[in-house]
């Protein structure tokens, strides 16, 4: 039940047409609350007590998905895949006979009378008047949303559950105490600048609003390739798969098969202007699980394109870039040419 706050408000517009300064900005998520493995806890580890809301064309809802998976978490914490498209109602679930790809994309097992997830918001507050995000990690006990903040869902995956996890999971530590403080200043440009930085440029809507964000993207996507070109090991800070990589991944994925179109994000691709960028995200597709099977091209693509009708009305979704991501061994001709004018020697 929608307030009337609510009905007049339309969620697909991204920037309010009355705002001038034609910046995007981004909703602070409202359910805040934590699994806690403390004593007394009111949402306390348990094994199948818990379940995540997602969609698997959201970067943010990616990152819980690529941890659950990490952390061997898929017995312990159930998942509901939402419809790529998102409507003037928010996300919705599929029906049964729509058949998408991707594991879980269909109805919510939790609530088969609901149809969109707007409806589990309104369960918790009637008077709820935000967007209606993913991911939602939600409480099937106690019928509550817990929280709907994706860095804080993905830290309480990290250790919160280990006291019922075996071996090697137990041990997979993402956010490890002697990297924490490089972890947090990079996740503070990160997000600011790249994450988020696709949304500000793509979503603008004025001139100077798209140029000044989409200048602050390329010069946070410079930082993070000359920092992956001088990485010790193949991820963000060495042999170890952290915090930094998965919340990078989620957009870098992304960039190529819509972000360079969609939100015009085009000075530079990531397989032809960032070898480094592209090594390093085509080492976490093609040989961590985690990543690969969390990644649904046809999710991503279709929702963009076919959601956003304040930047793409008629709805076209483009047919490349063909393959979505290439295999590690191969390299389009701009980016060959690049490498052999680096490894040629100098005169």
């Amino acid at each position: 039940m929608a307030t009337e706050g609510q009905d007049k408000k339309n969620i697909l517009n991204w920037v309010d047409p009355k705002d001038k300064t034609g910046e995007f900005k981004r909703q602070t998520s409202v359910f805040r609350n934590f699994i806690s493995r403390k004593p007394g806890a009111e949402f306390p580890p348990e094994k199948g007590r818990y379940h995540l809301y997602v969609s698997y064309a959201c970067p943010w809802a990616h990152r819980t998905l690529i941890v659950r998976k990490l952390k061997g978490l898929e017995d312990f914490i159930g998942f509901t895949s939402v419809h790529w498209h998102m409507g003037e109602k928010g996300w919705r679930f599929a029906t049964p006979d729509e058949n998408l790809p991707g594991e879980n994309s269909g109805p919510d097992p939790h609530h088969p009378e609901y149809t969109h997830l707007q409806d589990i918001y309104y369960e918790n507050d009637k008077d709820y008047n935000g967007r209606f995000t993913v991911p939602t990690l939600y409480d099937t006990k106690q019928r509550r949303i817990v929280s709907n903040e994706s860095s804080e869902i993905i830290r309480m995956l990290y250790y919160e559950f280990d006291d019922l996890l075996p071996e090697p999971y137990k041990s997979i530590d993402l956010f490890p105490e002697a990297l924490r403080e490089k972890i947090e200043a990079t996740n503070d440009w990160t997000y600011n600048d790249i994450n988020n930085g696709v949304y500000k440029s793509g979503f603008a809507t004025t001139q100077e609003a798209y140029e000044k964000n989409v200048t602050t993207l390329f010069k946070a996507l410079d930082r993070a390739e000359e920092h992956l070109a001088s990485s010790p090991g193949p991820y963000y800070f060495g042999d170890k798969i952290t915090e930094a990589d998965v919340r990078l991944y989620t957009t870098i994925i992304r960039f190529d098969p819509v972000y360079v179109q969609h939100f015009k994000t085009n000075l530079k691709d990531i397989r032809s202007g960032y070898p480094a960028l592209h090594k390093w995200v085509r080492k976490l597709y093609w040989d961590v699980p985690a990543f690969h099977d969390t990644t649904q091209f046809d999710h991503i693509k279709k929702h963009y394109t076919k959601s956003h009708k304040q930047i793409n009305p008629f709805n076209i979704t483009p047919l490349g870039p063909v393959p979505h991501i290439l295999p590690k061994d191969e390299e389009v001709n701009a980016a060959n040419a690049l490498l052999r004018t680096t490894n040629e020697p100098s005169v």
